[in-house]
């Protein structure tokens, strides 16, 4: 059809000229006219404005415009607020009545005056002072209920009566020495990794002035428990119930400023400075080009990232293959940000590795998916007062700018070549660890060992932080809507949504604790003991019966294929060679002309099944 139209439309401008130099009447405004009046019919037809029409010695020069939304940053932009929210002016820099729904935005969010944060009730020098109206700040009440204690009441995500886990908020006034209690009262989750030693987090500006230090983790007397309130549930009169934490802490300075926080905060203006920092290199920008996916609904640009080699490559005459990495689609989960910046510095970095990655693959990376929700401190929602990540399927493009923009441009992205992996970051508020989700599928069983090959590498390269045995691979109905299963419908089969937990890893005391039992077995073995030793009978587990006892035999099967001890089928020692402990023999290290520990490749197998 483009070529027809721009073969008659040539074939018209041909006549026009010639009746135009028989009539000797041809001025240039009106051929210049004329030209114009052709190249708009000519856009009309092919319904296109990206077509420019140049003439060369009378011959027309067909060209794309240059595509918008090239990324230029000559100063950082305002993150802009829904114009409900009441917005300090402080400036927050680390080291290291409202509406039912959303409805506009501005920079700098309320026109209307800034109330003052503390209500003139019984004040005296020992009254803490609280403030959360920055960006991604969420605390919405603080009551002083004894001399040195508070009830900290969450913000829901706006537009919602739900989701209160994400807290960030500034504290001033306060005396060192002093043992404050804050208790949070109207969390929503029914367990925390809060009761297995995580604890907030804390910045005082003048530790960072006077010592240089960053975010510390803070508090004693930690409790997570079910308290008497209850909320009302949204659409219904169904009630949910609400749980509190609790904690203690001193202040490292009087009169200090300082912020309490769940996780190590991340904000859009954060990002937007990375990514001024990394497109103003001139080296980076040899390989990796910012654009702007598209606006949020209060207009903030999601932003799109491509790395790859230009050139001549390794891969010359070849097709690339396309990765797809995501971030940030639940804003309360600032982990996956770290995560995310982590990835992109590895990536454009100057090792070998990085610059075979780049050679080889076209990285796609959308390092914030939800900027609206990030910028007001929500912890899962958009300001659609809806989750994302349940939205991928979504036709609403209005509503769901960010993630449909997202799920076109991976559709593109597979039309034009193979997408080997998409991979989705996130944080995990319940479980320790890093592991993934993936899909499964039910009708081949190559298929299922596939997608399961790279969370195994991920558990071989970093085993005192990447749990196999924490992932998860399958597909349920009410998972239809997030990014790993419409990428995986899409045809990409490593589809994956990442883990991070908030609170740490839990496989290091596991590693040490597998070496143990394995000098110990060796230990055995070199004096000469039985074999029923009771050292060694201990560390066999014993046949299992009911739902495991396939399972275990199937495992046991791969083990009497190539002779495979039975530790190493049930410790963490597979994986402790690639990345030796300190101050702890390692594989090398350990004379074993007859280890039955290696090879480990049937031990491998096993586990993808597991």
């Amino acid at each position: 059809m483009a070529v027809s139209a721009i073969r008659n439309w040539w074939n018209n401008y041909q006549l026009d000229k010639s009746s135009t130099n028989d009539s000797n009447t041809e001025e240039d405004e009106e051929e210049l006219t004329g030209r114009k009046m052709l190249s708009m019919n000519l856009n009309q037809t092919l319904r296109t404005r990206q077509l420019l029409i140049n003439f060369d010695a009378g011959r027309p020069v067909l060209s794309l415009r240059a595509p918008l939304d090239l990324v230029n940053f000559p100063s950082i932009s305002c993150p802009r607020w829904p114009i409900e929210c009441e917005v300090i002016s402080d400036i927050i820099h680390h080291i290291a009545t409202k509406r039912p729904f959303f409805t506009c935005s501005r920079v700098g969010g309320s026109r209307g005056p800034i109330k003052s944060a503390t209500h003139e009730i019984n004040l005296t020098d020992f009254t803490l002072e609280f403030e959360s109206r920055f960006e991604s700040g969420n605390l919405q009440k603080a009551v002083q209920v004894g001399v040195y204690e508070y009830e900290l009441t969450l913000r829901t995500d706006m537009y919602t009566k739900k989701h209160t886990q994400w807290f960030y908020f500034r504290v001033k006034n306060m005396k060192a020495g002093v043992t404050y209690r804050f208790t949070i009262i109207n969390l929503m989750k029914s367990s925390s990794l809060y009761s297995y030693g995580m604890r907030p987090l804390l910045y005082s500006e003048k530790a960072a002035k006077e010592q240089s230090a960053g975010w510390q983790r803070t508090g004693s007397n930690i409790r997570y428990y079910r308290n008497i309130s209850q909320n009302t549930k949204e659409n219904n009169s169904d009630t949910i119930n609400l749980y509190s934490l609790t904690w203690t802490l001193q202040f490292p300075y009087d009169s200090d400023t300082c912020y309490l926080a769940h996780c190590y905060p991340y904000t859009y203006s954060h990002l937007q400075r990375y990514l001024r920092r990394i497109s103003s290199n001139p080296a980076v920008a040899s390989y990796c080009t910012l654009r702007v996916l598209c606006h949020s609904l209060a207009g903030n640009a999601v932003y799109v990232v491509t790395i790859t080699s230009r050139g001549v490559g390794r891969l010359e005459g070849r097709m690339k293959k396309a990765v797809v990495v995501t971030a940030r689609v639940h804003p309360g989960e600032t982990n996956s940000s770290w995560m995310m910046e982590g990835f992109l510095d590895f990536l454009l970095g100057d090792s070998e590795d990085a610059q075979l990655l780049r050679d080889t693959f076209v990285f796609k990376v959308v390092p914030m998916l939800n900027p609206d929700g990030v910028v007001v401190g929500n912890y899962r929602c958009s300001l659609a007062g809806r989750d994302l990540n349940r939205n991928y399927k979504t036709l609403l493009r209005d509503s769901f700018p960010c993630v449909w923009h997202t799920r076109n441009m991976v559709e593109r992205l597979v039309a034009e070549m193979d997408v080997v992996l998409y991979c989705d970051f996130h944080g995990h508020n319940r479980k320790n660890n890093v592991f993934m989700y993936g899909c499964n599928n039910r009708g081949d069983a190559s298929l299922k060992l596939h997608e399961r090959i790279f969370p195994l590498m991920m558990s071989k390269n970093a085993s005192t932080k990447f749990s196999f045995k924490s992932c998860k691979f399958r597909v349920q109905k009410s998972k239809e809507g997030t990014g790993r299963i419409a990428m995986w419908r899409l045809g990409i089969k490593n589809s994956y949504t990442m883990e991070a937990t908030f609170g740490g890893s839990t496989l290091v005391h596991d590693l040490h604790a597998s070496l143990t039992r394995l000098m110990s077995e060796r230990c055995l073995q070199e004096s000469n003991l039985p074999s029923e030793s009771t050292a060694v009978k201990e560390s066999i587990p014993e046949r299992p019966v009911g739902r495991h006892k396939k399972k275990w035999q199937r495992t046991q099967g791969c083990m009497q294929d190539t002779g495979d001890a039975p530790l190493s089928c049930y410790t963490s020692v597979l994986s402790f060679h690639l990345h030796p402990i300190p101050f702890l023999p390692t594989r090398d290290s350990v004379p074993a002309p007859d280890n039955p520990l290696s090879p480990i490749t049937s031990t491998e197998v096993c586990g993808l099944w597991n």
